[in-house]
């Protein structure tokens, strides 16, 4: 019974992770139990390290190692544009592109009243403190475009108006590849309005 007990502990950890259901953690934890253990020992043991010892970065609040990020003591970066992201995941797919090699600041989360989800409680106070540090010339809004996103962009906007930066949102459009009869009214429509 005590294996049984361990197994539903997996799978119950697994299902932790976003996306992921009671079928989905079943598959991975029998997958990993019967097919690759040395691969379950090493899953362990990175996530262990990773929890230990990954930590937020004083500048821009991303997960590092060390006091400050790679990114942020890069000289080569541009620090005169901070892009506001609302995740780590969010910053790396930003980075992914090779497009933007100016600094971030990461909220860790987004404005969401009804989750109780306040100014404070994504530091926008940090971030205003580091958009003004004389550096900063451009913010770059780059949260999601959901509501709680747009709520969140919103705030942001307003509270850096007035301080003299030049503040710019991503562009939202049809994704490349796509056609257009296949394409959501909403995103046709900021796709019109922010043409170029």
């Amino acid at each position: 019974m005590a294996d049984l007990n361990s197994l539903d502990v997996l799978i119950q950890a697994l299902r932790r992770l976003p996306g992921v259901g009671v079928k989905s953690a079943s598959r991975m934890a029998f997958h990993l139990l019967q097919h690759d253990r040395p691969g379950a020992l090493a899953l362990s043991r990175a996530l262990q390290v990773a929890a230990d010892q990954m930590r937020h970065c004083e500048r821009c609040h991303t997960f590092t190692q060390a006091d400050i990020c790679a990114t942020c003591l890069d000289p080569r970066r541009d620090a005169s544009k901070l892009c506001v992201v609302e995740t780590p995941a969010d910053q790396s797919a930003l980075e992914r592109t090779g497009a933007y090699h100016g600094l971030y600041f990461v909220l860790m989360g987004k404005l969401s009243p009804l989750d109780g989800i306040g100014p404070k409680d994504i530091g926008l106070k940090g971030l205003f403190d580091r958009a003004c540090d004389g550096t900063v010339q451009e913010v770059i809004l780059a949260t999601n475009f959901t509501a709680e996103g747009e709520a969140t962009a919103h705030v942001i906007s307003e509270g850096l108006k007035s301080r003299g930066l030049r503040l710019t949102r991503l562009a939202r459009g049809v994704p490349v590849g796509s056609e257009l009869e296949y394409v959501d009214l909403g995103t046709i429509a900021h796709a019109l309005l922010d043409r170029r």
